[in-house]
């Protein structure tokens, strides 16, 4: 193993709820900044594999499926065309983020991208051929979710976003 490559197992405690806090107040940072500068500041995310490659980074508005509660997390995406690909990852965690099946039960929203706000989509799951196409550019995009699936037995969802 590379002095700083990732480790071929999940880091111990990964899942463990420190993590899961850690993960939700980087977030909230991320969105506050992403919100006052128009995605000036946060459009690219650049850790990991993303700090010599920097990724495109989006805010993603969500309604909660149980709280009707809107909630915004930040993402990595692909363009592809006029859609964009997010992937819900969860850095390999064993569990779905929240935003994936509040976007499966209500799959149009917004999404904002640095200088735009308020962009209309509407979220489907990709699969089958789509996916299995999607995936290898999203990996390249960034590497680490190569990783993320190898850490976690969930086929994790790549989610295309179509403007409408």
């Amino acid at each position: 193993m590379g002095r700083f490559s990732l480790p071929e197992e999940a880091p111990a405690g990964l899942d463990s709820p420190v993590t899961a806090k850690a993960i939700k107040y980087m977030a909230k940072i991320q969105v506050w900044l992403f919100r006052r500068t128009n995605g000036r500041i946060g459009n690219k995310w650049r850790i990991g594999a993303g700090f010599r490659k920097p990724v495109p980074t989006l805010l993603l508005e969500h309604v909660g499926r149980k709280s009707g509660t809107t909630f915004t997390t930040p993402l990595l995406y692909l363009v592809d065309g006029p859609r964009l690909v997010v992937v819900a990852s969860q850095g390999g965690l064993p569990k779905n983020p929240q935003w994936y099946p509040n976007l499966v039960a209500q799959p149009d929203t917004v999404v904002h991208l640095r200088g735009q706000r308020g962009v209309p989509v509407r979220a489907r799951t990709a699969v089958g051929e789509e996916r299995e196409a999607l995936w290898p550019r999203l990996v390249d995009l960034y590497a680490d979710f190569a990783k993320y699936a190898a850490w976690t037995d969930r086929e994790i969802p790549v989610v295309v976003l179509e403007p409408r």
